[in-house]
């Protein structure tokens, strides 16, 4: 983590609340003809606001502070640029270090309503999860009202996120809108998670090698005059290779590493099986149809066998694989260690 600066607003911030205090972390970053907007809808839930200017070339931390009167609002510096991910971690850091209870993050280009707020932090409070983030796509009407190549690249983003994250009941993987336990925050690995446009997906895979649990929470996205600097041509390929590996560390970690179940061998003997029935069955086929001599029953049994075979050991660990989804908040359990303590390897 770079150097950073902080400069608090008041000189006398508000105590913070003995009991699920809420910090809410907004990154900085060429945001400054909506920011005062987005502080200034903040419910009085909110304890504490985390403004982090990540090198902003507008000087929106400057800005903040010289227009912003709200006690509860603290501006972080970063002296060097380090994307949405770099500010967010900022945000955590500073939200345990005051104590905050939930950290929120909400973009400071008003997309995102805060008056959401309660909805993202309920299942924390209750102890349902240990994670939320927003889903744009609950909403049938609004699905039918986007275009068809927006809808199919969500779709497919959507897919491959839940295979590299293995929360397969997730949808709107690079939604913005979240919140976190800070109790679970401290155990992520903050200089690994990715900084740039992969974060929110990085998070996600990151959360479950914690075994955190993470729900969605509906929401719609409130679009202006904000310009995204999210360029899908460019980012496509590092996202999908991004994914890739990711999806082969969770499988590492969850079934070799960490624990042995049937699908640690479900998933190789597939693979073996498939690879060896599509290899033979395709040799046995070049090799028939360059003779012209017909393939007996037992070559086409011997490619079909370990074909079949191997896609349904290859389904029953998917199935295996979908229902270990986290769905038991691990925040309670996690409060009871000392902070002292050594963080769990969560990986590379």
């Amino acid at each position: 983590m770079s150097t950073l600066s902080t400069t608090g607003l008041h000189p006398s911030r508000p105590a913070l609340s003995p009991r699920h205090s809420i910090g809410v972390v907004i990154p900085s970053y060429k945001v400054r003809n909506h920011i005062l907007d987005v502080i200034a809808a903040m419910g009085p839930e909110v304890t504490r606001i985390y403004v982090v200017d990540d090198c902003c070339p507008d000087g929106s931390g400057d800005f903040v502070a010289e227009h912003c009167n709200d006690g509860r609002v603290e501006v972080l510096r970063h002296r060097q640029n380090q994307g949405v991910g770099g500010a967010v971690m900022t945000g955590y850091q500073a939200a345990i270090r005051d104590g905050i209870d939930i950290a929120i993050k909400i973009d400071g280009d008003g997309q995102m309503d805060p008056s959401l707020i309660p909805a993202f932090v309920d299942p924390i409070i209750r102890g349902q999860a240990d994670y939320t983030k927003g889903n744009r796509f609950y909403d049938l009407t609004y699905i039918s009202s986007m275009p068809l190549l927006r809808l199919l690249g969500n779709g497919g983003l959507s897919f491959i996120t839940k295979v590299s994250s293995g929360y397969w009941d997730l949808f709107d993987p690079t939604n913005g809108y979240t919140a976190i336990h800070t109790g679970v925050a401290k155990h992520l690995p903050m200089d690994k998670i990715s900084r740039r446009y992969f974060f929110e997906t990085d998070m996600l895979f990151r959360l479950n090698t914690l075994r955190a649990a993470v729900i969605d929470i509906p929401m719609h996205a409130k679009y202006g005059d904000e310009i995204s600097g999210l360029k899908v041509g460019k980012v496509a390929w590092e996202f999908f290779a991004k994914n890739i590996r990711n999806t082969l560390k969770r499988i590492f970690y969850n079934y070799y590493l960490r624990g042995m179940s049937p699908a640690s061998l479900e998933l190789p003997a597939g693979l073996l099986m498939l690879a060896f029935g599509l290899g033979y069955g395709s040799y046995q086929w070049i090799a028939s149809v360059t003779s012209g001599v017909t393939a007996s029953s037992g070559t086409v049994m011997l490619a079909a066998m370990p074909t079949l075979v191997g896609i349904q050991l290859l389904l029953a660990f998917l199935s295996m694989d979908m229902a270990s989804t986290p769905k038991r908040s691990i925040h309670p359990r996690l409060a009871s260690f000392a902070l002292d303590r050594p963080k769990p390897d969560s990986g590379a």
